[in-house]
């Protein structure tokens, strides 16, 4: 017979998708009025980009965005592979393979923002 998840830990995941989709709501909603809304035709350059990424409290609410938009993926995406019905062992690789892809995209876009910053 198939492993049964935890209803207590699927509870839990249920819940941080939860909150994770309404901070990507404030998130996403800033985003777009800080980088579209307010800029002179709708859209940064390249080296308005860079000067405001070097702004630390921007820099740190564009990671704390990328790390959140990330996880919420990730469940998203477990989610809907888990309907599918897998056997645990299956479960397990499902679950470290998107652990670590996540902490693979999240390192990179990291990487990548410090990057860009670098250039001002």
């Amino acid at each position: 017979m198939a492993e049964k998840p935890s209803g207590s830990r699927a509870g839990l995941l249920w819940f941080l998708q939860a909150v994770s989709g309404m901070l990507l709501v404030i998130l996403l909603g800033t985003h777009m009025v800080a980088n579209h809304f307010v800029v002179e035709g709708g859209l940064r350059t390249y080296a308005d980009v860079v000067a405001y990424l070097t702004n630390p409290i921007i820099l740190v609410w564009e990671v704390v965005f990328l790390i959140i938009v990330t996880f919420h993926a990730m469940l998203g995406v477990r989610s809907v592979l888990l309907d599918l019905g897998p056997g645990p062992g299956l479960r397990r690789a499902l679950n470290l393979a998107l652990t670590v892809l996540g902490i693979l995209m999240v390192t990179y876009g990291i990487w990548l923002t410090l990057q860009i910053r670098g250039q001002g």
